[in-house]
C-alpha cells in the first residue's frame, strides 16, 4: 500500500469579523448612530486576539453619534481593557469569553469589561478584595509592559474594578467633553 505524503503546513486564515456577528446583532458594529437611542449595551467576546477588529467595531458603533476625538479616546481605552482581559485572565484560555458593557448617560459613556478572573491562582473567595492599581509616573518610564492601567487611569474620567480577582470587571467613564481626562492637554 502506498503511503500519502503529509499534508503541508497550512496558511493561517483570517476570518472577516462580519462572520463572527450573529443575526439580529449586525447594529453592535455598524459604526454608525443608532437609530434607537440605548441606555445598555453589552456583548459576550470570545477571547481571542483575532476578534480584536469585532472589539474596535462594538466600541465605535457605541461611541459613533460622538465627534472622532472621543470616539478615539474611547476606543483606545476599550481596547485596553479587553487585551487585558485577554492576556491576564482565564478569558484569554483557548474556549472562554469576556463581556463588554457600555452604559450611555446624559454626559458620558461608561465601560465596563467582565473577564474569567486571574490566572494566577488568585483567591476565589468574594471577601478576599484585591483592586487594580495604575503603575507610577516612574514605573512607567521604565517598564517594558504593564502601562495599559495607567493609560486608562490618565485619559478616563473615572475608573475602577470591583476587587475580585475571581471575576474581575474593570470600568471606565469618559465624559463627553473629556472632563478630567488628560487627552485634551496631550
Amino acid at each position: 500500500m502506498a503511503r500519502l505524503a503529509p499534508v503541508p503546513p497550512l496558511p493561517e486564515a483570517a476570518i472577516p469579523p462580519d462572520l463572527m456577528i450573529p443575526a439580529g446583532y449586525e447594529h453592535y458594529f455598524n459604526r454608525t448612530p443608532d437609530r434607537r437611542y440605548y441606555t445598555r449595551r453589552s456583548y459576550e467576546f470570545p477571547g481571542d486576539p483575532v476578534c480584536m477588529p469585532l472589539v474596535h467595531a462594538f466600541l465605535d458603533t457605541c461611541a459613533a453619534a460622538r465627534d472622532d476625538e472621543y470616539r478615539y479616546v474611547f476606543d483606545l481605552l476599550g481596547t485596553e481593557l479587553a487585551t487585558n482581559a485577554i492576556k491576564h485572565s482565564r478569558s484569554g484560555e483557548p474556549g472562554n469569553t469576556f463581556t463588554l458593557k457600555v452604559e450611555r448617560s446624559v454626559h458620558g459613556l461608561t465601560l465596563t469589561c467582565r473577564d474569567g478572573g486571574a490566572t494566577d491562582g488568585a483567591s476565589r473567595d468574594p471577601q478576599d478584595r484585591h483592586f487594580l492599581f495604575a503603575a507610577s509616573f516612574a514605573e512607567r518610564l521604565t517598564a517594558d509592559s504593564g502601562r495599559g492601567l495607567a493609560l486608562v487611569d490618565s485619559l478616563a474620567t473615572a475608573w475602577g474594578d470591583n476587587g475580585h480577582p475571581s471575576l474581575r470587571q474593570v470600568w471606565f467613564y469618559l465624559a463627553y467633553d473629556l472632563t478630567d481626562s488628560s487627552w485634551p492637554a496631550a
